[in-house]
């Protein structure tokens, strides 16, 4: 499966469009990372556990939406677009959502 941000795949033509697909994963950060990354918000540095979360939330959401074209019977992925937002009472929820268009090639 091809995933792009672009809306074409150099050397491919897109023979069909399959339509609109999405990924999403909604995480909780524990509180040990949270605790973290508040010493790192006040002292200064990078927060490697928010990072490792947000790394595998994004991969996840990407490999949702990926299933999701192949069983449209697409070839490929193309626009893909990536949101971030932070979710809950206490802005503890992470959410990733991907989407793009699913298209065949020829």
């Amino acid at each position: 499966m091809i995933i792009t941000t672009t809306n074409s795949v150099e050397g491919r033509t897109i023979r069909a469009y399959q339509g609109i697909v999405f990924g999403e994963v909604v995480s909780g950060v524990d509180f040990f990372r949270d605790l973290g990354a508040g010493l790192r918000n006040f002292f200064g540095g990078r927060s490697s556990g928010y990072e490792e979360e947000l790394q595998r939330a994004r991969q996840e959401a990407i490999a949702e939406m990926s299933d999701r074209a192949a069983q449209m019977g697409a070839d490929a992925v193309v626009g893909v677009d990536v949101d971030y937002e932070v979710l809950g009472s206490n802005n503890g929820m992470l959410m990733v959502s991907v989407s793009g268009t699913a298209v065949q090639l020829d």
